[in-house]
């Protein structure tokens, strides 16, 4: 999974992204200090993987990873060159989903491209360089097909029509994420790689003063905003997680315990993510190595065998699945199979988040 990090200059976004990836980019009161998109890959956090590894006396324990790409600030007119321009709207097309970081601080020491600080300008700004984007390529993608509709190629007719409503929807600057399609039409979106049909998580980003506060308007604009296009919203302090990234991680507790934080912002982004883009971990478990194997929500078993290794979902016998708190309470996956606790499971099982898996295949 690749997360692009997005927002206009000196929002905070490499200051979030050093903190959840710790890849020291650079951070300066500037535009555009971040020239080629920095990339750093994290580990998901998952308590599962050390409980599971204890039982097992694994070797190894290898979660399932995150990339994060920290690309530089976009702004106004970026669609058309200005700024660092379409070389930085290139980098949003190859990511999964897209982290808008949006500044809800008043600082007068951090300076701002737009000379004040305006969370719902900020946000159109972004969204609106996206559409505009997109809307070129559309445009053009919709001008052939009406041509080769007129030749009286009849299978171009779907295509314009598709093509039509998707114009339409960005012309009135709304991005394409808000529009629904059927299972064919969804396939072909896809295929556009358009910028606004990726899902977003609005961060708002706010001062270590506005910690554990809910009156923050700047926050509840980007709340609104977020949900109007059926969008996710995270509140952050990206200073704050900096310095939580930096601590040794035995004293990192004990920090946001005393700020009053529940866990950090890179497991909340992360599970913002998972469920934005409706994915789940399986668990396979050993004492060579316990892992974490990332599926969508609704993958078959044969599926999930195949994202080990081709050979497994080709050869697919069945799949011998216990669920994760079910095997610590057993204490093993012997006593569990003594109690009827392991199941053995065909190619139409769906698998489950926190399923452990043991794969029986024959290649």
């Amino acid at each position: 999974m690749k997360l692009g990090v997005v927002g206009l200059p000196n929002v905070g976004k490499s200051t979030l992204f050093n903190a959840i990836t710790k890849a020291g980019a650079m951070a300066a009161n500037f535009p555009f200090c971040t020239i080629e998109p920095n990339v750093g890959v994290v580990a998901v956090p998952d308590e599962r993987l050390d409980k599971l590894a204890k039982l097992y006396n694994s070797k190894k324990i290898v979660p399932a990873t995150i990339e994060f790409v920290d690309i530089a600030g976009l702004v106004r007119g970026a669609s058309k060159g200005e700024g660092l321009g379409n070389k930085f709207l290139s980098h949003i097309r190859e990511v999964d989903a897209i982290v808008h970081v949006v500044r809800c601080f008043e600082d007068a020491n951090v300076t701002h491209v737009e000379n004040t600080v305006d969370p719902k300008r900020d946000m159109d700004i972004i969204n609106l360089e996206l559409i505009l984007a997109d809307l070129e390529a559309v445009e053009k993608r919709l001008d052939r097909a009406k041509s080769m509709f007129k030749t009286g190629d009849k299978k171009y007719q779907v295509e314009a029509e598709l093509l039509q409503r998707i114009y339409d929807t960005l012309t009135a600057e709304k991005p394409v994420r808000t529009m629904t399609f059927n299972e064919d039409e969804a396939e072909y979106v896809k295929g556009l790689f358009l910028l606004t049909s990726k899902p977003v998580i609005y961060a708002a980003n706010i001062s270590e003063s506005d910690i554990g506060k809910d009156d923050n308007p700047m926050v509840l604009t980007v709340k609104q905003y977020a949900k109007a296009e059926g969008a996710q919203t995270i509140v952050i302090c990206a200073k704050i997680e900096e310095e939580i990234s930096e601590l040794p991680e035995d004293e990192q507790a004990e920090f946001m315990d005393a700020l009053g934080l529940k866990e950090s912002g890179l497991n909340r982004l992360v599970k913002a993510s998972y469920t934005l883009l409706g994915l789940m971990s399986f668990l396979t478990a050993g004492e060579p190595e316990t892992r974490a194997w990332t599926i969508k929500i609704g993958t078959k078993a044969p599926q999930a065998a195949g994202k080990i290794h081709t050979d497994f979902e080709k050869g697919f016998i069945r799949a011998e699945v216990v669920n994760y708190l079910t095997l610590l309470e057993c204490g093993s996956l012997a006593a569990a199979r003594e109690k009827g606790k392991v199941r053995s499971e065909g190619k139409d099982y769906v698998m489950q988040d926190g399923d452990v898996v043991l794969f029986r295949f024959n290649v």
